[in-house]
């Protein structure tokens, strides 16, 4: 409005063609949609159960419906018509990728596409892995057997903690891969494009196996006995 005195006519023709004051929000690939809902609820000031409990009600996916990005928003926006903003302006971009990748957008082909990308954005180190990660899944999907891989138990509340032995045992959830053959039912987190491109192009390999090497990035395998001596590798002088 200003600080200077104006007739009552200015007064009203700002009041009606003011903006409102924005805030932007940066939404990381990999997170969980609980996740963003602590964090928004934190940056925002809003409650965060109610958040979650929108995101839920209205997204087309329990999990994985948000597209990860740096979004502008009004400051003093209340938590639903926040959560269908984000999950409508995310929906766009989920059907426009579809629609330039297949020329059509099919919810149920997208969605098992959304979940096999969030294990590989849970799990790839970079982008440049993302496609290898891809066809290390696709491989062992194709020969029966169990993925099992930590960064499926990453998911909701989970997201940052650390898969020990005993979380592997106790959790009998449809993410743990280490006891259930095939994908998790859900998506494991919000994921980005790259992810997604990564699951429907996934690189041609033999590679059945994985380990994250001391320089941070992760060493793969064809034969079990690869696999190991890159374990040992990877943990040696760690005692």
């Amino acid at each position: 409005m200003g600080s200077k005195e104006m007739t009552h006519g200015d007064f009203l023709y700002k009041l009606t063609h003011a903006k409102a004051a924005m805030t932007s929000v940066t939404l990381i690939p990999g997170e969980t949609t609980y996740g963003f809902s602590h964090q928004l609820a934190n940056e925002l000031h809003l409650n965060e159960t109610v958040l979650y409990t929108n995101f839920i009600r209205f997204g087309p996916y329990k999990e994985g419906s948000l597209v990860p990005d740096t979004y502008n928003l009004p400051i003093g926006i209340e938590e639903k018509d926040l959560v269908i903003h984000l999950l409508r302006s995310s929906a766009l971009r989920h059907k426009a990728w579809a629609k330039k990748i297949f020329g059509t957008y099919n919810k149920k082909k997208w969605q098992k596409y959304l979940i096999i990308a969030s294990v590989i954005q849970k799990e790839a180190a970079n982008k440049k892995e993302m496609p290898i990660v891809a066809s290390v899944i696709y491989n062992r999907l194709k020969k029966r057997m169990k993925l099992q891989m930590d960064g499926t138990l990453n998911y909701g509340k989970y997201s940052h903690q650390k898969v020990t032995a005993k979380r592997i045992r106790s959790d009998t959830s449809h993410y743990n891969t280490y006891k259930h053959r095939g994908l998790p039912s859900l998506a494991v987190c919000n994921v980005e494009l790259a992810a997604i491109k990564a699951a429907i192009f996934p690189a041609k390999t033999d590679y059945l196996y994985f380990m994250k090497s001391k320089k941070g990035t992760h060493d793969f395998s064809r034969y079990y006995s690869t696999h190991l001596r890159n374990i040992r590798s990877a943990t040696k002088g760690n005692k």
